[in-house]
């Protein structure tokens, strides 16, 4: 079940445990359930303070496993094999579970502990989806800082019929005492959030009392982190603020074109990025999203950003780098059936697909990417892209080509998402050649057509293109004197990784020249 590498760092681990503790399997006569046995067969030995037994009841989900810390009622459950991205959501509840200590702060654990009410929480994920860690990770350790929590992680494929029971049709998807609670990537703090109503109150109360910053920057994905790393180096005050941190790059799978680094992931990159930024001084200001910007009456002076709950941020300069989301077609039907058949991460989300009739809109490079993955998971994908001709690399569209179980449709606008029963049923688009209108009957569309800037938020304060982009110089510098802008917000052509996190130290450059700049005159006015 794991090779030896994978046991030799999984050894290494099981040294770390602190308490005993103990696997409690379910199993049926199924394939799974074999691999499962196997699976915990290996990793009982690892340590004297693992044992292993046979659930006898029937109340569970099998096949599916608990680890609970002996003589306590501190315990996890996982249904299914936590493999693939989630193997690592088995190796920290492992740890956790065997008494190891977390790295969470001890606000945010003391915020657990403190926590009261029932809270038994059930998640769906896919072992493709990148973000579905992120999600059970943060309940596990919940479970084991409160006995008052209880969370059991489910693989969606492998158990259809509570997927299709429960309607869950994008993952990951949070259920809490039987009720949905959530869906999509959802931090520790977040879901926290979500249960203590006052948490939000307190966090606002708290970022009002803040001095003013020299450097502010707006917005925690690749340029975000880049700005802030090369601003603290100069030694003045940073701070970052992101409703997100890492932003769209979590969302993304395999990366490959990261120089000297031949493949990564997304969340493993942001999490580097984030480990990054913390070797600096930078005070890091998650879950806030920026509302309004109050640019400074003249150089040299504050400016302020509003938040969404109500405080203030004030800084001499800006870095504004809120990156992009993934563009909608605007549609009727597409709002109405997200997450309930519309998706836009076919890695998180196509498991829950198998064997089903999919639509992947968007010819393009991820849209062909998405088609060619999704091939191998559901039962037919047909591909709709708008013009004439698909967009995506040459290599691309001759391996999608070569699959037996794609149509592919050019000239094609879609102009309707259906459904019924409260779920997709099928789309209706335009051939835009000869103007017939044509339906087909699907269980998922997958919207893949780029990235929409999101500076909603800086309309009428700033110069924007009419594509909604930050417009910005060589310099980074914008319509407004110590704001600057980095990443795919902005008009910068190609939006790539690399080329945000050099916008953002090109950025951040600029914004410590313009205080230098700016701090020699107001020393030569005040002379005079």
């Amino acid at each position: 079940m794991l090779d030896a590498n994978i046991k030799e760092q999984l050894q290494g681990y099981m040294e770390k445990l602190q308490q005993p503790i103990e696997l409690v399997a379910a199993y049926d006569d199924g394939g799974k359930s074999r691999e499962l046995k196997k699976l915990l067969e290996e990793i009982e030995p690892m340590s004297d303070k693992i044992s292993l037994r046979t659930e006898e009841s029937s109340d569970v989900r099998r096949p599916s496993f608990a680890i609970n810390r002996v003589g306590t009622d501190v315990g996890v459950r996982f249904a299914g094999i936590p493999m693939g991205h989630e193997f690592t959501s088995l190796v920290l509840a492992l740890l956790q579970v065997g008494g190891h200590p977390s790295k969470a702060s001890q606000d945010v654990i003391e915020q657990i502990q403190n926590l009261d009410g029932k809270f038994e929480f059930e998640t769906y994920f896919s072992l493709s989806c990148q973000n579905c860690p992120d999600v059970v990770q943060a309940l596990n350790l919940m479970s084991v800082l409160n006995p008052n929590i209880s969370h059991t992680a489910i693989d969606g494929g492998l158990f259809q019929d509570e997927v299709e029971q429960r309607e869950v049709m994008a993952v990951p998807s949070i259920f809490l005492n039987g009720e949905s609670f959530g869906q999509g990537r959802m931090t520790l703090e977040q879901i926290i959030g979500n249960l203590d109503t006052g948490a939000e109150a307190r966090e606002a109360e708290k970022l009002k009392h803040k001095d003013p910053f020299e450097v502010l920057i707006i917005g925690g994905g690749p340029a975000g982190s880049s700005a802030a790393i090369y601003a603290a180096r100069k030694g003045i005050s940073t701070g970052i603020a992101a409703e997100r941190f890492g932003g769209q790059v979590a969302d993304t799978m395999g990366i490959e074109n990261l120089i000297s680094v031949p493949y990564t992931e997304g969340p493993k990159l942001v999490a580097a990025m984030e480990q990054h930024v913390k070797e600096y001084d930078v005070d890091i200001m998650n879950l806030q999203r920026a509302e309004k910007l109050i640019p400074a009456a003249k150089p040299g002076l504050l400016h302020e950003v509003r938040l969404a709950n109500g405080a203030s941020l004030k800084s001499r300069s800006l870095i504004l780098s809120t990156g992009a989301r993934w563009r909608q077609i605007g549609v009727p039907g597409e709002e109405e059936y997200r997450n309930k058949g519309v998706a836009y991460c076919p890695h998180c989300d196509g498991p829950l697909f198998k064997g089903k009739r999919v639509a992947v809109i968007g010819g393009g490079n991820s849209g062909v990417e998405a088609a060619i993955d999704l091939a191998g998971i559901v039962g037919y994908v047909t591909l709709l892209e708008f013009g004439a001709e698909l967009r995506a690399d040459d290599v691309l569209q001759k391996k999608l080509r070569s699959l037996k179980n794609v149509e592919i449709l050019t000239s094609a606008q879609t102009t309707e998402i259906v459904g019924e029963g409260g779920k997709v049923s099928g789309l209706h688009y335009t051939d835009r050649r000869t103007e017939e209108t044509h339906d087909v009957a699907l269980e998922g569309v997958f919207i893949q057509i780029g990235l929409i800037p999101n500076t909603e938020w800086l309309k009428g304060d700033i110069e924007l293109s009419r594509h909604g982009e930050i417009i910005v110089d060589e310099r980074g510098e914008t319509s407004i004197p110590g704001v600057f802008a980095a990443g795919d917000a902005t008009t910068v052509p190609f939006k790539q990784i690399v080329i945000s996190m050099g916008d953002g130290s090109k950025a951040a450059l600029s914004a410590f020249d313009f205080l230098i700049r700016n701090s020699v005159e107001e020393e030569d006015e005040q002379a005079a």
